[in-house]
């Protein structure tokens, strides 16, 4: 990304997302690296990002408050991405795997120019009721184990030289 095209880039209403977050499969998005670990949404904002995962029968919560930072230098776009990792480092910040950037402003204090930043945490999940990203990470991983256990019964319960046989294998995923 050139140097002036991620401070255009940048800007209110931007959405980065943390790699490897788990999306609808019918959801197309169109991202780039920005910080290390997150990626940058193009071509949306999160109005129209929250309407297209809301589409898909998944929620795009928005989480209270603001988290705010500043960067001093001359460089905007080393300000800008100094100003996201702070937000990112933030332990507000840490459970949720979306952020989107609520103000960008470049200004000058005794000549010094320097760039204000704030966000809101956002998070992506299949599920209805609000869980932190290592709460949905550990869900994921008992529905997929429930689901190999589940298709491992299926495939398991036919005997060689029958027609397939009438049981069926249930898997219950407990704490969903």
């Amino acid at each position: 990304m050139e140097k002036d095209q991620l401070r255009d880039t940048i800007r209110t209403g931007t959405v980065l997302i943390k790699d490897g977050t788990l999306l609808p499969e019918t959801l197309r998005i169109e991202s780039e690296p920005c910080v290390p670990g997150w990626r940058l949404v193009k071509d949306l904002n999160g109005y129209a990002l929250d309407r297209k995962i809301d589409a898909a029968g998944w929620t795009f919560f928005c989480l209270a408050g603001e988290i705010g930072t500043i960067a001093l230098g001359a460089d905007e776009q080393s300000m800008v991405r100094r100003a996201i990792k702070r937000i990112l480092a933030n332990p507000r910040a840490k459970p949720f795997n979306s952020l989107e950037i609520t103000r960008v402003a470049s200004k000058r204090f005794l000549g010094l120019p320097y760039m204000s930043v704030a966000a809101q945490s956002r998070h992506v999940q299949e599920a209805m009721v609000l869980l932190s990203a290592g709460r949905t990470q550990e869900s994921l991983e008992r529905k997929s184990t429930a689901t190999r256990a589940k298709a491992w019964t299926l495939t398991s319960a036919e005997e060689p030289g029958s027609e397939r046989n009438q049981h069926v294998g249930v898997a219950t995923m407990p704490g969903l």
